[in-house]
């Protein structure tokens, strides 16, 4: 396959530090920085998923308030309960 000069180059440079790391020895320095490395990136991947939850419960309740209707102004409207008079018998 025929790749243009831009393509080329890159992965000339990715081949070049790819022998780089291949070459030097690890250190008590890249393990660290390694697991720090992991602990970042799983502590933005918390956050972030933490602020797509809070994101998406805020839309839902801005959603649902401006398709409100007359009737959610009474007492108990939107309620999934059953009355206190059910199946007590007449």
């Amino acid at each position: 396959m025929k790749f243009g000069k831009r393509t080329q180059e890159i992965a000339r440079k990715f081949e070049a530090m790819a022998h780089e790391m291949e070459s030097s020895e690890p250190a008590e320095h890249d393990a660290a920085h390694h697991v720090m490395a992991i602990v970042g990136w799983a502590t933005a991947a918390v956050g972030a998923v933490a602020l797509g939850l809070f994101v998406g419960r805020e839309l839902r309740y801005r959603y649902k308030f401006k398709r409100r209707t007359p009737y959610d102004f009474y007492s108990h409207s939107g309620d999934k309960m059953q009355d206190v008079e059910y199946s007590v018998g007449v």
